[in-house]
């Protein structure tokens, strides 16, 4: 029992994943971009704030320190605080001893910046020190906490609103898939000829109908010519079968002789020697229809192979007063009992068709270096153009009475097709008022490096 294939997510979802992703990610970048730019800014703004300060501080300062006792200056920085609920200022002399501090001891140090920076003071106090401005930047912070929750909440509905719109966009895009999937399911065997309809498809689907149509193509096609093979079996079966029968019943209506039994059983045998002989070239095609390959033996000469065929022949064609001769050689490693067989089917086909009196050919020809044609070219009737494709086909006759039925079953050129196949090659035939050629190719081309220096050898 076959275990049922593990179903992956739906291409909407891996979509609408994927363009949730997206979207999370995007709005991510956008909105943690936005607060480090209002993060830089605050922050340039705080030391450029802190700067300005200090220049006015050092001008008070050296304003002051001619004209104004100690009070008098205390009194000019603190108007200088007034409207700065933001800044506080520390002026230290030398020693360490405050002589202005206005300072919020309750302000965490995280919350503020400093700036240090050396002053010059009155004699009296002291000559020189140093002053400290301090900016409270919880404001800054304050605000930069309520824009990262907008922003963080920003892209969370972001997301999610997106997402829903994308899903939807994604169910909406993959409608015609989905139709599709509807008018597949109404094809069946009895309506071989429906195609899926490519009008107004999207044109990343157009690719996936087009081979889908082109395998229904190539379907229906098999499905025809099955149904026509089984049609040429039953009725190749039928005939010596019917003999067969009909033989054993005349036989069974009265008591018969041994004489006449043994004529009967005689009868009865060439008829099942015929059947075996379809049932052997049927199994025959239906191994190398499922890709056996050739058994290659060492590099034999064609033309040796072609004349011990026509020498089997030679009765045959002598009663056909056929001449034959055997032109051109090459040196193969192929599977030679194969090779005879198929040389043989193309004379057997010959002498049955070329003209009485004519030359029927043998031709061995090399086309290129990994490449052998072996072909039989004979006078007689010039075959229709319609019928050259189909030759190799089973059962194939292009006489729709089925003449000589009796001798060929119509298997031989497609035996001599499988064995091309079997070696790498292709049956081939041309028709003219020249002659009929009828052949098939061999890759020359070997695997094995025992074998490999005979094959660039002519002859």
């Amino acid at each position: 029992m076959t275990a049922a294939p593990l179903s992956a997510p739906s291409l909407r979802a891996r979509l609408s994943r994927q363009f949730a992703l997206q979207t999370m990610v995007g709005l991510s970048l956008v909105c943690g971009a936005v607060y480090l730019v209002i993060a830089l800014t605050l922050s340039s703004r705080q030391d450029d704030t802190l700067v300005k300060k200090r220049a006015t501080v050092l001008r008070l300062l050296n304003e002051a320190r001619e004209v104004h006792d100690v009070a008098g200056i205390q009194h000019l920085l603190s108007d200088f605080l007034t409207g700065h609920d933001d800044l506080s200022l520390v002026v230290r002399q030398r020693n360490g001893h405050a002589v202005f501090d206005k300072n919020d001891p309750d302000r965490p140090d995280a919350m503020s910046k400093r700036l240090v920076f050396d002053v010059r003071l009155p004699d009296e106090m002291g000559g020189s020190g140093h002053a400290e401005l301090i900016h409270d930047i919880r404001k800054d912070e304050a605000l930069l906490s309520r824009l990262w929750w907008t922003l963080l909440t920003g892209a969370i509905v972001g997301t999610l609103a997106v997402s829903a719109t994308g899903f939807l966009l994604v169910k909406r895009g993959l409608a015609p898939v989905n139709a599709l999937a509807g008018r597949t399911s109404e094809l069946d065997a009895t309506r071989m000829d429906q195609r899926l309809d490519l009008t107004g498809q999207p044109e990343e689907v157009l690719p996936l109908l087009l081979q889908f149509n082109a395998l229904l193509d190539r379907l229906q096609a098999a499905y025809l010519q099955m149904s026509a093979f089984n049609a040429d079996v039953a009725h190749e079966l039928n005939n010596p079968l019917s003999i067969l029968i009909g033989s054993c019943e005349v036989a069974l209506r009265r008591p018969r002789s041994g004489a006449e039994l043994q004529d009967v059983l005689s009868s009865n045998l060439e008829e099942l020697r015929r059947i075996a002989g379809i049932v052997a070239d049927m199994l025959f095609l239906s191994h190398a229809e499922r890709g056996v390959t050739a058994r290659r033996a060492y590099p034999t000469r064609m033309a040796e192979l072609a004349a011990e065929v026509a020498e089997y022949h030679e009765a045959a064609l002598e009663e056909a007063e056929l001449r034959v001769e055997v032109r051109g050689d090459a040196r193969v490693s192929v599977d030679a009992g194969l090779v005879r067989r198929a040389i043989s089917n193309l004379l057997s086909n010959a002498s049955r068709y070329a003209t009485k009196g004519s030359l029927v050919e043998v031709r061995i020809d090399r086309p290129n270096v990994n490449l052998v044609s072996i072909g039989v070219h004979n006078k007689g009737p010039v075959i229709p153009a319609e019928h050259l494709p189909r030759l190799f086909d089973r059962f194939y006759r292009i006489d729709p009475s089925r003449t000589n039925a009796d001798r060929n079953h119509g298997l031989g050129l497609s035996i001599v097709a499988a064995i091309a196949k079997m070696h790498g090659g292709t049956a081939t035939a041309t028709s003219s008022e020249e002659g009929t050629y009828v052949g098939f190719t061999v890759d020359n081309r070997v695997e094995d490096p025992a074998l490999a220096d005979e094959r660039a050898q002519p002859w």
